[in-house]
């Protein structure tokens, strides 16, 4: 029974990871792109992860990958701040159709402030 749920979760993880990917090649930019990578594919890579640890149990495949899902959990949204900050402070440009750029106004107010 428990291979069965396994394989579920597993299944429903390949299905975030699949729109994920979806996702990084249809959006217009960096910016939506990092969201679909970060939601999606991190919640999908948990699914795997979880799968796998209700297949196997609590031995020690399991418990690596329950140390993976929270590694992931924290550096996953982690990372994907410093690179959309990293791409905004370098200037790579937000979709023509994007309306508001809340980083760039706190930079403004930030700037006038130091002034």
């Amino acid at each position: 029974m428990s291979d069965i749920i396994g394989f579920i979760i597993i299944c429903i993880g390949i299905a975030f990871n699949f729109f994920g990917c979806l996702g990084l090649l249809r959006l217009p930019d960096v910016y939506n792109r990092l969201q679909a990578a970060t939601k999606c594919v991190t919640v999908g890579t948990w699914g795997i992860l979880i799968g796998v640890c209700v297949i196997s149990g609590l031995n020690s495949l399991g418990v690596k990958a329950l140390l993976a899902v929270i590694l992931i959990f924290f550096t996953s949204a982690t990372a994907s701040h410093a690179l959309a900050r990293g791409a905004h402070k370098f200037g790579i440009k937000l979709w023509k159709k994007s309306v508001c750029d809340k980083y760039e106004e706190k930079s403004k107010v930030k700037n006038q402030n130091a002034k």
